[in-house]
C-alpha cells in the first residue's frame, strides 16, 4: 500500500489476520481471524479445543490482510508442505 493510500485508509474497514502460535509441545498452530486480540485470548484461556491441551501458547507471528479471501488462502497455504517451508524460512 502506498503512503498516499495509507494516509487515506479508513480505519473502520476490517482487517483479517493470519497468525502462528507456538504451543507447549513445540508444534505450531496456524489460524485466521478478524479479531486478533480476542482470538489470542481465547487460545490463552483454553477456550479453543485444538490448542487447549498444549498451553501455554505463544504468538510468534501475525500478518494483516485487507482481503478476507486472501487471509483464508494464506492460512491454507501455511498448512501445506511448501507453506511449512515458507513459514520456517521467513516467519519464524
Amino acid at each position: 500500500m502506498s503512503h498516499e493510500a495509507l494516509a487515506k485508509w479508513d480505519e473502520s474497514k476490517s482487517m483479517y489476520y493470519v497468525y502462528i502460535l507456538k504451543m507447549a509441545n513445540g508444534l505450531y498452530y496456524h489460524g485466521y481471524t478478524n479479531d486478533l486480540k480476542r482470538r489470542i485470548q481465547q487460545h490463552e484461556h483454553g477456550e479453543t479445543i485444538t490448542t487447549s491441551k498444549y498451553l501455554p501458547i505463544k504468538l510468534v507471528c501475525y500478518l494483516a490482510f485487507t482481503s478476507e479471501n486472501k487471509a483464508k488462502e494464506f492460512e491454507e497455504y501455511l498448512k501445506g508442505g511448501s507453506g511449512y517451508a515458507f513459514r520456517n524460512r521467513h516467519l519464524l
